[in-house]
């Protein structure tokens, strides 16, 4: 028997742009503490609810555990109250998932983001839901304070997530489980989990040019790299879906992502940001990423600078 939805269920999702943060990098390639906090702050000040940190655009995966604890523990010591972030919590052990996000919410944080389990590959949808059960079950008497989004990006994990595996966790932890982050950027598949889900929670893309399409069908925001530097417009396209200036910005999204096609794609975030910003520590990233070339990054500025970015309307 399926448990009835939570009436208070919906609101209790995030809702906006929480803007999946790069993560700046000293010359050690240490996480830059300061540098990533005036982002935060600049994003939230320019609208933003919240923040995303360690996700894909964050290169979380590449990051310790006690990295990734030290990073949310100096973003709240730094001015950035707990509730407007976000925490990616995934890693290959899932012991250490759980550890970071009983961290997490022991650190008052919005919500957790979790991928399926990522390094085995041809896993069952059991083991899917297994792995999320570990997790959630292993928080104890902080499970109520959980709020859990989950996390499919079958382009980087090798693994999805079946509607099976969805409505099966939805259904056992029918507090706990909030939203669904679809990053499978296949406008088809958003608009299945859409039909599927949004009723009982909130389906959000990470594919800029299918937010107007999702914010018809009752997606209320997005976790988003294009937001590191252009979050208003990330904000209009899902909040305005049909506004008149909407196609248009979507279009220039479009075009954008495209510009970047020839570049690996954090690097290229990450190249943007240290135009945008002057800051070296925005240029570096973790193995197995690569840094763009001194001539690449000039390419790049180059192009970035014909296309135009404006700090104050994007």
């Amino acid at each position: 028997m399926t448990t009835p939805p939570n009436p208070d269920q919906k609101t209790a999702a995030f809702s906006g742009i929480w803007p999946a943060l790069l993560t700046p990098l000293n010359a050690d390639l240490g996480i830059d503490h300061a540098t990533l906090a005036v982002h935060c702050k600049s994003l939230i000040a320019r609208g933003c609810p919240g923040v995303t940190i360690f996700g894909t655009t964050g290169e979380g995966p590449s990051f310790s555990m006690a990295e990734r604890k030290e990073a949310v523990e100096q973003l709240i010591a730094n001015g950035i109250p707990a509730a407007q972030i976000m925490v990616s919590t995934s890693c290959a052990a899932l012991p250490e998932t759980l550890a970071l996000t009983r961290h997490a919410v022991s650190a008052g944080v919005h919500g957790c983001l979790m991928l399926p389990p990522f390094f085995l590959k041809g896993v069952s949808d059991q083991g899917i839901i297994d792995s999320y059960r570990y997790v959630i079950d292993g928080m104890g008497q902080d499970l109520p304070k959980l709020k859990m989004y989950l996390y499919h990006i079958p382009q980087v994990t090798g693994v999805s997530l079946s509607h099976h595996v969805i409505a099966t966790l939805k259904q056992q932890y029918p507090d706990t489980i909030l939203g669904i982050k679809d990053s499978a950027c296949t406008t088809a598949h958003s608009i299945g989990l859409a039909e599927a889900f949004m009723k009982d929670l909130t389906v959000y893309v990470g594919f800029e040019p299918d937010l107007p399409e999702m914010g018809r069908r009752g997606s209320t925001g997005a976790i988003s790299g294009l937001a590191n530097f252009m979050p208003r417009v990330v904000d209009r396209l899902v909040t305005q879906p049909d506004a008149p200036t909407t196609p248009a910005e979507r279009e220039r999204v479009i075009e954008l992502i495209g510009l970047l096609d020839s570049y690996s794609l954090m690097p290229a975030l990450k190249g943007i940001m240290a135009m945008l910003s002057g800051e070296p520590a925005w240029l570096r990233v973790r193995a197995p990423l690569v840094a763009l070339s001194a001539d690449e990054f000039t390419a790049l500025e180059k192009t970035i600078r014909e296309f135009g970015i404006d700090p104050e309307s994007d």
